[in-house]
């Protein structure tokens, strides 16, 4: 059993990128105001979570803080509560490595204690780099590789010698398309744990594409190690695509094995707003569309796509995901389905 296992909440996080989502594809309006945000925040301190995740930070022309999607860390913090609960950790996530560093200001108090960096596959090193400085200005930084699955040996001894030398708060290993296994969670649990220092917590973010974030997410939890570990929920699940473990699903787990004092009733406080307010019907959480892209290790956008603006078949969306080529496979634009709509079309096929 984990000596300490800690418990991420991405809601305004992941929820507000997922609505972001929705709203450049036009499937929702949905936004957060500042309000329920601040009301979000004190409901998972009154849960007694670890670590709260206040939103995203990434440059953009126009303003996207109805998502929780910050220009740079200092308008992010503006939503830090004015008494913080002691023992509890807020942090922000940046999108990837895109903001000046020498922008970045180095960490005070006043500044969000923790920083998720998602590295970017293309630029990794460039990723890493960006990492180890945030580090060097003060920052707890947790390493975060999205679609963790798809890098080599090779890729993950870089990441891991690099969070060793920066000495990252954590290091994660990310389920993207939602169609690892506990095989697989125990392949890279064991890989980073014989490499990675003592002292870095390894973190898991699920998601549901397959409906297994809970058993993984329980699997992971029960792993024999003397290591810290952190596990990412959102309330309700709310995220991008087929969404992520369910706070609400693991805080009573939690409590009744692992000795936790979550207070459930405040994240059902959370809930009921997401699921009377903000929830659009049948756009996240498990279902046929997400799932098919899942089984063909494919962005589920794809799938979103294909369902929702085409209207496609679950059998002619299987055909397509099937047959695409595998460069496509890791990385949706519309050009790219829009070629493999006009291919399926020119076959003829039905």
């Amino acid at each position: 059993m984990a000596k300490n296992v800690l418990l991420l909440d991405a809601t305004l996080r992941d929820g507000g990128q997922g609505l972001d989502d929705l709203f450049n594809n036009g499937f929702s309006d949905k936004i957060f105001v500042d309000e329920k945000k601040r009301e979000t925040i004190k409901h998972l301190e009154d849960a007694n979570v670890d670590i709260i995740e206040l939103g995203s930070i990434g440059p953009s022309k126009d303003s996207k803080d109805q998502f929780s999607i910050y220009q740079n860390v200092q308008d992010l913090s503006k939503f830090l509560p004015t008494k913080r609960k002691p023992g509890t950790m807020y942090v922000g996530l940046y999108i990837g490595p895109d903001t000046d560093v020498n922008e970045i200001p180095d960490w005070n108090p006043s500044l969000v204690e923790g920083i998720r960096v998602i590295l970017r596959y293309s630029e990794l090193q460039k990723s890493l780099d960006y990492c180890a400085v945030l580090a060097k200005k003060g920052y707890k930084v947790f390493v975060q590789p999205m679609l963790t699955m798809r890098y080599s040996d090779k890729e993950l001894d870089l990441i891991i010698n690099s969070s060793n030398a920066m000495g990252a708060y954590a290091c994660y290993f990310v389920d993207s398309y939602g169609y690892m296994e506990p095989k697989d969670i125990k392949r890279l649990f064991d890989y980073y744990d014989a490499r990675l220092d003592k002292n870095i917590k390894i973190g898991f973010h699920a998601h549901n594409n397959m409906n297994l974030a809970y058993s993984n997410v329980l699997y992971f939890v029960n792993l024999e190690t003397d290591r810290d570990m952190i596990v990412d929920s959102c309330a309700t699940g709310m995220g991008q695509g087929a969404g992520n473990m369910q706070t609400e699903l693991l805080v009573p787990y939690m409590n009744k094995y692992l000795g936790k004092q979550y207070n459930l009733d405040a994240v059902l406080e959370v809930c009921d707003y997401l699921d009377t307010e903000m929830i659009p019907s049948n756009l996240w959480g498990y279902s046929v569309t997400r799932l098919l892209p899942a089984i063909y290790k494919t962005a589920y956008k794809y799938a979103l796509m294909m369902r929702n603006k085409y209207h496609m078949s679950f059998k002619e969306m299987n055909s397509v995901l099937r047959d695409m080529p595998d460069e496509f496979r890791n990385r949706y634009t519309k050009e790219n389905l829009l070629y493999l709509i006009q291919k399926r079309n020119s076959n003829g096929t039905k």
